[in-house]
C-alpha cells in the first residue's frame, strides 16, 4: 500500500547542501522537515578508525554501500549515492569564487552574468565558513576580499611549504594558505587536524566537515524525519496548477511506493540528478518537464579545466607531513583589464612521487625509528613540485544533462546522460588560455633555478555544476537567485545546479553560500513574510 508523510518541506537528497538548507532552516523556523535520501546510511565516528584500519590491511573501501549499483553514469564525477552524499569523503577545500566570477560579462565581453554579486554573497560565504568549520587566512585584499575573518586560524605551513612560499614570492606571486574545511583547532565538537595525511580516504577523528555530523545532531534534536533508501523517481504538481503537491518514491526495501506531501519542496541532489529529476517529472501539463517552460533544465551544465606542471626545484623538501595541504594564489583571478581574456587561480604543492620514505633497505631488513629517517633524507635530493591551475569553461547551452534512451535505471527510469561542451567563444579561448598558463609555470620555473619536468591541461571539467541556472529572464533561466523556480513558486533547486557559471576555483563553498540564501527565503515563505523572491 502506497504510504503518504506529511511536512512543511521536503528536501530531495542528503548531501552538503542539503545540509546547510535543513540547518538553516531548522534554525530559523519551527517548520516539520523530511530528507529524502535514495542511498544509505554512512559510518559514524566511532566506526572510522576502524574502517581505516581494514582500508590500510585489506584495502577494503571505508566507505561501505556508499553508492547504489545500477546508478552508475557515464562522465559523472562521483556515483556516490549515500547520507552525506560527495562530501562524506571529499578533500575539504574550501576557496570562494572572485567577484570576477559573477560578472565575465560585464566585465570581459564574453559569456553570462549572475544575477547576484560577490558583494550580496559574501555573508552566505561566512555563514557557510562557520558552519563548515574552514580554517583559513585571508590573502592581499586585493586578491581576496572579505568583510569578516575566518571562523579558524589556517592550518600551519609545513616546511616545505614555507620554502615554497619564499618561491612565489620571488616570482611576484603571492601565495597564502589554501582554506580547508579541516579543524586547526579543535571546533564544534570535533578535533583539531594532526596533519598526518590519513583524511584520505577517510578522516579516522572526524577533524574535516562531513555532512552526517549536521544530520546527526540535527536528528538526535528530533529536528528531521531522514529517511535514507528511498529513491524519489517524480515529482508532480497539483492537477490544473502549478504549484507542487508531492514527490513520488519507492521504498527501497520494501519496494512500496511512498508519496511525500509538503508545502515547500527542495531539490538538492546535485548537478546530475537534479536536472534529471526535473525532467523525469513530465506530465500532461508540462510535457518538457518541471521547470522547464525555458527549455534550460539539464542545459548550460558548467565546469573548469586544469593546466599542470611539475617543476624540479633545486631544493631540499621533505614530503609527507600534510601533503594534501597546498599553497593558493588568487592573482590571476583577478587580473584587472585584459587584451584578451585568461584567468585562472594558482596552487603549489609538493609531489611525493618517487620521495616516499621506504620501510626496508636494500638487503630486505625492516628499517625503523633514525635508520627510516636516515635512509630517506639521504634518497632525496631536490625537491618536485606541482603547480595547478583551475580556469573558467563557460559553457554552451547544449552543455547538458539529457535522459538516456538505452540505459535504465534498476528501477526502469532512463538513467541521465552528460555531455560537456564549450561555448564558442570559450572554445577559441582554449589553446591561449592553456599556453598562457604553461608559460606561467616556465616562468616560475625559471626564477627558481628550476625545470618543467612534465606539464600538461586535462580535458576533464571538475567541480561540475550547472542544468538549472539562475537568471532574472524564465525565458533563458530555471531558477531566480534564490533557487525558486520560475514556474512553481513552492519549488527551490539549490547549490551547484543553480550556478550560471563554474568559476575558477573549487565551487563546493559557493554551492553552500548560495544553498543558505535559498534557505533563508524559503523561511521566509514559511513565515508568510513578503521578502523579496526576485
Amino acid at each position: 500500500m502506497r504510504r503518504v508523510i506529511e511536512s512543511d518541506v521536503c528536501i530531495v537528497g542528503s548531501g552538503i547542501t542539503a545540509a546547510m538548507v535543513a540547518q538553516k532552516l531548522a534554525e530559523q523556523t519551527d517548520a516539520t522537515i523530511t530528507v529524502v535520501e535514495a542511498g544509505d546510511e554512512t559510518p559514524d565516528r566511532q566506526e572510522r578508525q576502524t574502517l581505516r584500519q581494514r582500508f590500510l590491511a585489506y584495502g577494503e573501501s571505508p566507505w561501505p554501500n556508499d553508492h547504489i549499483e545500477g546508478m552508475e553514469v557515464e562522465g559523472m564525477q562521483s556515483r556516490s549515492m549515500c547520507v552525506g552524499g560527495l562530501a562524506m569523503h571529499w578533500g575539504g577545500v574550501t576557496p570562494r569564487f572572485s567577484p570576477e566570477d559573477f560578472h565575465v560579462n560585464s566585465l570581459y565581453g564574453i559569456g553570462d552574468d549572475w544575477p547576484i554579486d560577490y558583494d550580496e554573497l559574501d555573508r552566505y560565504y561566512q555563514d557557510a565558513e562557520e558552519r563548515l568549520g574552514v580554517a583559513g587566512e585571508q590573502g592581499p585584499p586585493e586578491y581576496d576580499p572579505r568583510v569578516e575573518p575566518y571562523p579558524l586560524p589556517p592550518l600551519p605551513l609545513s616546511y616545505n611549504l614555507n620554502r615554497l612560499q619564499q618561491w612565489g614570492a620571488d616570482a611576484d606571486i603571492p601565495f597564502w594558505s589554501q582554506p580547508s574545511a579541516k579543524n586547526s583547532v579543535a571546533y564544534a565538537d570535533r578535533p583539531a587536524c594532526c596533519r598526518n595525511d590519513t583524511c584520505f580516504p577517510i578522516c579516522p577523528i572526524g577533524a574535516k566537515y562531513s555532512p552526517d555530523f549536521t544530520w546527526d545532531a540535527l536528528r538526535q534534536r528530533g529536528r528531521i524525519d531522514l529517511r535514507p533508501r528511498t529513491v524519489v523517481r517524480r515529482l508532480a504538481n497539483f492537477v490544473g496548477e502549478d504549484r507542487i503537491e508531492r514527490a513520488v518514491a519507492l521504498d527501497r526495501d520494501t519496494g512500496t511506493e511512498v508519496e511525500f506531501r509538503a508545502r515547500v519542496f527542495v531539490v538538492a541532489t546535485g548537478y546530475v540528478w537534479s536536472s534529471h529529476l526535473l525532467l523525469m517529472s513530465w506530465n500532461g501539463r508540462f510535457p518538457d518537464g518541471l521547470a522547464n517552460k525555458s527549455g534550460t533544465v539539464g542545459k548550460y551544465v558548467s565546469g573548469h579545466r586544469s593546466v599542470f606542471a611539475y617543476v624540479k626545484m633545486p631544493m631540499q623538501l621533505y614530503p609527507g607531513l600534510n601533503t594534501s595541504h597546498s599553497l593558493l594564489s588568487k592573482k590571476f583571478q583577478r587580473p584587472g583589464q585584459l587584451e584578451r581574456y585568461v584567468r585562472h587561480d594558482l596552487r603549489i604543492w609538493e609531489s611525493t612521487v618517487g620521495q616516499e620514505p621506504r620501510l626496508r633497505n636494500d638487503d630486505g631488513t625492516v628499517m625503523l625509528g633514525d635508520e627510516l629517517l636516515k635512509d630517506w633524507r639521504g634518497r632525496t635530493r631536490g625537491g618536485v613540485v606541482r603547480l595547478r591551475g583551475y580556469y573558467d569553461v563557460l559553457p554552451a547551452r547544449n552543455s547538458e544533462i539529457t535522459l538516456d534512451t538505452n540505459r535504465d535505471t534498476p528501477w526502469g527510469d532512463p538513467l541521465p546522460a552528460i555531455a560537456f561542451r564549450d561555448s564558442d567563444a570559450s572554445r577559441d579561448l582554449r589553446y591561449h588560455t592553456e599556453g598562457s598558463i604553461t608559460n606561467l609555470f616556465r616562468h616560475m620555473a625559471r626564477v627558481g633555478n628550476g625545470d618543467v619536468v612534465r606539464s600538461g591541461a586535462s580535458d576533464f571539467q571538475d567541480h561540475p555544476a550547472g542544468g538549472c541556472r539562475m537568471g532574472t529572464d524564465p525565458e533563458t533561466s530555471v531558477v531566480d537567485s534564490w533557487g525558486r523556480a520560475h514556474d512553481h513558486e513552492n519549488l527551490f533547486v539549490v547549490g551547484a545546479p543553480t550556478c550560471v557559471t563554474g568559476g575558477c576555483a573549487n565551487g563546493t563553498l559557493t554551492f553552500c553560500a548560495l544553498s543558505l540564501r535559498s534557505a533563508e527565503q524559503i523561511g521566509r515563505d514559511l513565515a508568510g513574510a513578503s521578502g523579496d523572491a526576485a
